[in-house]
């Protein structure tokens, strides 16, 4: 469930929560970096916690910053984004789970990058695709109607 104080707090924020024009064309860029950092992942796999840790939640972030894109909604503060997913699952563009994952996943990233614990990170690739598969279809079938009501109630909050 979403926290709508969040997103109001982060709707003050510089580089917070702005509506833009939606942008078909950068959501598909995400989607590529999404791609290509799967690919990355794979091939890293068994390596570093560290860098597991932070490739896993960047191809997470990419593919769901996509659909913000599409959606016309920036954010340039990671809590902030995350906390749109929370909405998005309540507005079932996403399956529950999403925010969970992200927020389990930064977690992670910044404990090992930052504080190097070297946390073994599950990063199997299946699921990850799996995920990427979901975000894509979330994406594809968004209805012009949707992508109105979702910006009609952020810029509301």
């Amino acid at each position: 469930m979403a926290d709508y104080e969040k997103i109001k707090w982060c709707k003050a924020r510089k580089n917070g929560i702005e509506l833009i024009n939606p942008n078909d064309n950068l959501a598909k860029e995400y989607i590529d970096n999404a791609e290509e950092t799967l690919v990355i992942l794979k091939t890293i796999k068994g390596k570093s916690n560290m860098w597991i840790a932070a490739t896993k939640y960047y191809f997470e972030y990419f593919a769901v910053y996509s659909v913000l894109m599409k959606l016309g909604i920036k954010s340039e503060i990671h809590d902030c984004t995350i906390s749109l997913c929370g909405f998005l699952e309540d507005e079932c563009i996403f399956k529950k789970g999403v925010f969970a994952r992200l927020t389990r996943d930064k977690v992670l990233r910044i404990k090992n990058q930052y504080y190097l614990k070297n946390i073994p990170i599950d990063a199997d690739y299946d699921e990850q695709l799996e995920f990427l598969l979901e975000i894509k279809d979330a994406q594809e079938k968004m209805t012009y109607e949707q992508i109105r009501s979702i910006r009609s109630r952020i810029n509301k909050m």
